[in-house]
């Protein structure tokens, strides 16, 4: 099943109640719904974006709801709602669809402005269809509409020399404290029980990183994600008691699964591993304490994450790092225990969400390459690893930087028997510039992270 989704800018002048003047309003909306748009029918969408109101507002947390019914009952109907100076507010208008003016009734949006259900302010907005109308078209997406939670069950069919992982990583955006929460099944090569284990971690930002293990305990199977020794990572909610640390969180995924590797591999497990993200982009509310401080998280960004394979690779870096506007990049580059493959420097695999858009479109392109164009580079190392590549109109490079203090060092056993270890900071340093090619290399973005990165170096 597929879904829509699309980007719009509208443009118009408000009025206060009273004698205020005329103030200029900005919209810049995302609209996503559950299903393809079809005009003849009545279909309802998500908005998220940002409302700019001279003088007034300038709030890039908008919510609110659209109504698309240009033919069944002849209006486009938008609700939203946004702070300004403290108060909250609706904006509640429709533009009304009629056959003699279809192009003025489909651009123009009369609205009313309310606050506690009282009306405040009226206003008009604008389609710009000489400028906005390109990128608008050029904007719809159909994506596919999968439950997150399918990828959450255990996917391990009894095969010894088998792990398979649960992790989830986020940031209390109060405190700049970063989370990490990993559960894992570790089924021997010998044959021996397979069993669960796992550990979670606080990272302050002015302090060192506490963190506590759990297990190992007996595999019991659980049908839709991971429990043992009283910690769970269930479909929509994470908790667990493990000495002075405890965490009850409930997950609320914002976007469609990202797979970090090609997809088939999640289906079929002819890498030596596989990973992806049930959703590139979840928040969490809840508490966690970790005996020292209790954080009460409230709408945290982050993410949770799958691992299926044989083991760890002999060398490797990952970085999870929210950019804002629902963009998000994942990295893996990574080294492979297999005889051959092992002699290879780091295959990079990148997966960029910007624009509504994943970029590379897939995602073998960054590990082997296309026409020519070399596949992407991975130095890794610490307290720097930096990650770069290419295709025929962008480029991009990735600076990771892991301080010391700021990093948390554990060691466990793969399947195998062999010792491997992590280190991992949920508060690191992250510099991205992307490029595009406009007959000479020009910036289409940038980022800097400070803190707010989800980072790992780790080797066998």
């Amino acid at each position: 099943m597929r879904g829509t989704s699309f980007t719009e800018t509208m443009l118009g002048t408000l009025r206060l109640d009273g004698l205020d003047p005329v103030r200029r309003i900005r919209l810049d909306l995302r609209a996503e719904a559950d299903e393809v748009l079809r005009p003849h029918r009545t279909t309802r969408a998500r908005l998220n974006g940002r409302i700019r109101i001279g003088g007034l507002a300038d709030d890039p947390g908008t919510t609110g709801e659209l109504e698309i019914s240009p033919l069944a009952r002849r209006r486009i109907r938008y609700r939203l709602t946004f702070t300004a100076d403290g108060r909250l507010l609706t904006l509640d208008g429709w533009k009304s669809v009629t056959p003699r003016h279809p192009v003025r009734s489909m651009t123009v949006l009369p609205f009313t402005l309310y606050e506690d259900s009282a009306r405040v302010g009226r206003g008009t907005l604008r389609f710009p269809v000489t400028t906005g109308l390109v990128p608008f078209l050029l904007s719809f997406r159909f994506p596919r509409q999968e439950d997150p939670a399918q990828y959450l069950a255990p996917r391990w069919d009894g095969s010894p020399g088998r792990t398979e992982v649960w992790y989830t990583t986020l940031t209390d955006p109060a405190t700049g404290t970063g989370v990490w929460l990993h559960h894992e099944l570790v089924s021997p090569t010998d044959g021996s029980t397979p069993h669960a284990h796992g550990w979670a971690a606080a990272f302050p930002p002015d302090s060192e990183a506490r963190h506590v293990r759990f297990g190992p305990a007996p595999w019991t199977n659980p049908g839709h994600g991971f429990t043992a020794n009283g910690v769970s990572a269930f479909p929509g909610q994470l908790t667990g008691r493990v000495g002075d640390f405890h965490w009850d969180l409930a997950e609320k995924p914002l976007a469609e699964p990202l797979f970090t590797f090609p997809r088939w591999s999640w289906r079929h497990p002819l890498l030596p591993a596989a990973h992806m993200l049930p959703a590139a982009r979840a928040t969490y509310d809840g508490t966690f304490s970790d005996g020292q401080q209790t954080l009460t998280l409230r709408g945290a960004p982050g993410a949770s994450a799958r691992i299926h394979g044989h083991g760890n690779a002999r060398r490797w870096a990952w970085l999870h790092a929210e950019l804002g506007d629902g963009d998000v990049l994942e990295v893996i580059a990574a080294v492979s225990t297999r005889p051959v493959l092992r002699r290879l420097p780091p295959l990079v695999f990148l997966r960029l969400r910007h624009r509504d858009g994943t970029w590379p479109r897939r995602a073998e392109r960054s590990a082997v390459g296309l026409f020519g164009i070399g596949r992407f580079r991975a130095r890794i190392g610490l307290p720097e690893w930096t990650v770069t590549g290419r295709t025929l109109l962008r480029r991009i490079h990735v600076e990771v930087t892991q301080p010391a203090e700021r990093t948390l060092v554990l060691d466990y056993r793969d399947p195998d028997g062999a010792p491997a270890v992590c280190r991992n900071s949920e508060s690191a340093d992250a510099k991205i510039l992307l490029e595009r090619w406009w007959g000479h290399w020009r910036t289409e973005a940038s980022w800097t992270l400070q803190g707010t990165a989800h980072a790992e170096v780790g080797d066998r």
